[in-house]
């Protein structure tokens, strides 16, 4: 269940993506090592599903090392998951630390194991406000879903009453062709939250649209 935050291009809402991964993958590094780079295909961007400091076996990165330093298997540092977030989501690649100076069991060689999925980039403009969808130099936008409306109760809740926010499942029918129409093959646009279509009347709403860049 992801519990993360995107605004242009990093992941907001509070309620998993509506698209799938476009790809999955799992990075294991020894402690104090730099692991290889997470990284995901041209215009996708990182969120980690899952991140472990510790040991929870005895056979990864085991080779050369006594009994005594593998034998613990519920070893386990908290702040794993916000480490390699706070690094990594939101990016195209990362490299992240086996951390050394966090030691949640002493004298036990650890390692970090993260598991992290390929999102497209995500945008979401709140209400009568805009924003801009950007892809790099000689890529062009490909919308991959869109819409106008509200699927939680955070997403651009700033001073509104909790009467605006209620409605959970307001969907505007029109979205994709809205945002398409102006986005896909360009390698830029503008989106504007200032639609004429009120899916939901006295609900405040947000548009939220996911892409992917490609080549031309």
């Amino acid at each position: 269940m992801y519990n993360l935050f995107f605004i242009s291009g990093f992941i907001r809402a509070q309620v998993p993506p509506p698209v799938t991964p476009i790809s999955t993958g799992r990075v294991v590094t020894s402690n104090g090592l730099s692991v290889p780079r997470l990284s995901c295909d041209e215009g996708q961007v990182i969120v980690v599903s899952w991140a472990y400091y510790g040991r929870r076996d005895t056979t990864t990165c085991s080779d050369g090392r006594p009994v005594s330093q593998i034998q613990n298997v519920n070893c386990f540092w908290p702040g794993s998951m916000d480490y390699v977030t706070t690094s990594c989501n939101g990016k195209n690649s990362c490299t992240v630390e086996a951390k050394s100076s966090e030691d949640p069991c002493y004298g036990i060689y650890k390692y970090l194991e993260t598991t992290y999925d390929c999102f497209p980039r995500q945008s979401v403009t709140c209400q009568n406000f805009q924003s801009n969808l950007q892809c790099d130099e000689g890529q062009v936008i490909v919308v991959s879903w869109a819409n106008y409306g509200r699927r939680d109760k955070t997403t651009c809740s700033h001073g509104r009453p909790v009467s605006q926010l209620q409605n959970v499942h307001c969907t505007w029918s029109g979205s994709m062709n809205y945002v398409t129409t102006r986005c896909n093959g360009t390698n830029s646009c503008t989106v504007d939250a200032n639609i004429s279509e009120d899916p939901c009347v006295n609900i405040y709403k947000y548009l939220e649209v996911f892409y992917t860049c490609q080549s031309k």
